[in-house]
């Protein structure tokens, strides 16, 4: 009975564990995304017709009154955080000339759906562009017990993209 109740804590505990998994820190991604120099970070007012776009991108108000972002030339990266099922879910996009160039999940904090890291996840983001109704130009394979997150990772994907539009326009 002892063995069982230990086994059944030791399996709670690590699935407690990997529920935080920080894969890259958010300025090692920024870094790299610039060739290992980061430019100094910008910030992006979020008010009026903006903030109402934000705010129908997500479903839901924005929260914050600005985002940051780092930018050299056309190309833009930024690190946003969206609600999977119950935890924030933390990615870093690259988006140059409209287009997404890169999205890595950076730290994942929900026990399930962690599979929205993997490389042929996260793969089916690049290239792609906002349509004129701001939604992606493309769909986006689901993944089967991780629902919430993939559609956290979409609607973070065009507001990486909706943003990066606002700062080059």
């Amino acid at each position: 009975m002892r063995r069982a109740a230990a086994l059944l804590l030791a399996s709670f505990a690590a699935v407690c564990a990997a529920a935080d998994e920080v894969y890259q820190a958010p300025e090692a991604f920024v870094a790299e995304a610039f060739g290992g120099q980061a430019p100094a970070p910008q910030m992006l007012w979020l008010t009026g017709e903006r903030r109402q776009q934000a705010a129908a991108i997500l479903g839901r108000d924005p929260g914050a009154a600005r985002a940051r972002y780092w930018r050299h030339d056309a190309r833009t990266a930024w690190v946003l955080e969206e609600i999977g099922k119950e935890r924030p879910i933390t990615v870093g996009f690259v988006v140059e000339r409209d287009h997404l160039a890169e999205t890595r999940v950076l730290v994942y904090r929900e026990s399930r759906g962690w599979e929205v890291r993997l490389p042929a996840f996260v793969k089916q983001f690049a290239g792609a562009a906002l349509t004129p109704a701001l939604e992606l130009d493309r769909s986006i394979d689901n993944i089967s017990g991780a629902t919430l997150s993939v559609n956290a990772l979409r609607r973070m994907a065009r507001l990486a993209l909706f943003y990066h539009r606002q700062v080059t326009a």
